[in-house]
């Protein structure tokens, strides 16, 4: 067999999209799937919202690119507007999720040797994390199925269990930059971390000189039902990466940082060709117009609390199969019994009921809806995976 035209990296199913309508798409057959994968939580708007495509059409129309040799009106007015919801006080905006990762490490250990401690250049990242796919991201992550093949790795990376705060302290050392941490895990098995561990992790860079990089890539930008995940700790990191809903289908991500967490970062340590360009910009505003209005995140809070306990009503009746509901917001996860497999549970909801799904680790299926749901949605999401449930063999339904 002679090696397809697009690169043979991806275990694509039957699902061909053509088309996206609100929380719907469509095959090339006429087929309609319920979307509550939403590109891995990439569609908070979801498919054809009219103010992003508008805000994209105008502005191709307009200007696309020019560089970032020249001033950026696009880009500085759209990172004035977050820093104004967040943390930050300072933006890079790249493509992608694993570039605003790569910007992340460089942007912390850059801090330590502008402070004239070049010896702190270690990270402290967990298990089961997921932080992209980039050289840098998976030497960040100990999973075996991301780096096998990919030595040599980046030194540079200490790895300590999720949620163990004690584990996180001792593994500082005299070469500790700081640590890398999802608010939310995703890939990992959509568990969110306790406040103790957090809240933990903030007091100890704050006693130690270390900076607290949060990646929000997945559960930012709405996904919880706040702006921003660490909203929920009451704290706030001193760097953090952003992407999927940033851009709401359009290739956008950003690292947010704290002036002081910035300092290293001056001209030449740096870039990016694409990231910042105006096409990007206008679909970022965009996107924060919608977010922004009043009742935007309040609903997202509640569309996440009736699709909690929906699924809550819904386990009893199938607790062969069902174990526990993780996350929050709109970004949850229901944890399955084995001898069930979640990957298969999925493509037993995409090929059998119209519902799209994404599997997680520790045998869990993700449901990321867009941001727009609402009753009705989730009255069939439910419809659909009671009736998944039902019907589901096991591993070899499909």
């Amino acid at each position: 067999m002679p090696i397809t035209p697009l690169m043979p990296v991806y275990p694509r199913c039957g699902v061909r999209p053509v088309r996206g309508e609100g929380v719907y798409l469509y095959g090339e057959r006429g087929e309609q799937y319920l979307d509550f994968a939403a590109g891995i939580a990439v569609n908070a708007l979801g498919h054809g919202h009219p103010h992003l495509v508008k805000a994209i059409a105008d502005q191709a129309a307009t200007l696309m690119h020019v560089s970032n040799l020249y001033g950026s009106p696009q880009g500085e007015a759209l990172a004035q507007r977050i820093i104004d919801v967040s943390f930050a006080d300072t933006v890079f905006f790249t493509n992608s999720g694993v570039e605003a990762i790569e910007c992340a490490i460089k942007t912390a250990r850059r801090y330590h040797y502008a402070n004239g401690n070049p010896q702190r250049t270690k990270l402290i990242t967990f298990k089961n994390a997921f932080h992209g796919r980039s050289l840098g991201a998976i030497s960040a992550t100990d999973q075996a199925k991301m780096r096998d093949g990919f030595e040599p790795l980046l030194p540079g990376f200490d790895y300590v269990r999720f949620n163990d705060l004690e584990g996180a302290l001792a593994a500082i050392d005299d070469e500790t930059a700081g640590f890398l941490v999802e608010t939310v895990q995703g890939e990992g098995g959509m568990t969110a971390g306790t406040p103790e561990f957090i809240t933990g992790l903030r007091k100890a860079c704050d006693e130690q000189g270390l900076l607290l990089i949060l990646d929000e890539i997945q559960c930012g930008y709405g996904r919880t039902g706040k702006m921003w995940a660490y909203e929920h700790y009451g704290i706030e990191p001193d760097i953090m990466t952003v992407a999927k809903g940033i851009g709401a289908g359009f290739p956008l991500g950003a690292c947010l940082a704290t002036e002081e967490a910035a300092k290293g970062m001056v001209i030449g340590t740096h870039g990016s060709t694409y990231g910042g360009n105006p096409l990007a910009m206008a679909a970022g505003q965009a996107v924060l117009d919608v977010m922004l209005e009043p009742d935007f995140l309040p609903n997202v809070e509640r569309m996440g609390e009736r699709l909690r306990q929906a699924f809550e009503q819904l386990i009893p009746n199938h607790d062969h199969l069902f174990e526990e509901i993780r996350g929050r917001g709109l970004m949850l996860g229901i944890k399955m019994k084995e001898p069930a497999v979640s990957r298969d549970f999925v493509a037993h909801l995409r090929d059998n009921h119209g519902l799209l799904t994404v599997a997680a680790g520790e045998n869990v299926f993700r449901m990321l809806p867009p941001l727009v749901i609402d009753e009705s949605h989730i009255a069939e999401c439910v419809e659909r995976l009671s009736e998944g449930a039902r019907t589901f063999a096991g591993p070899s339904d499909d």
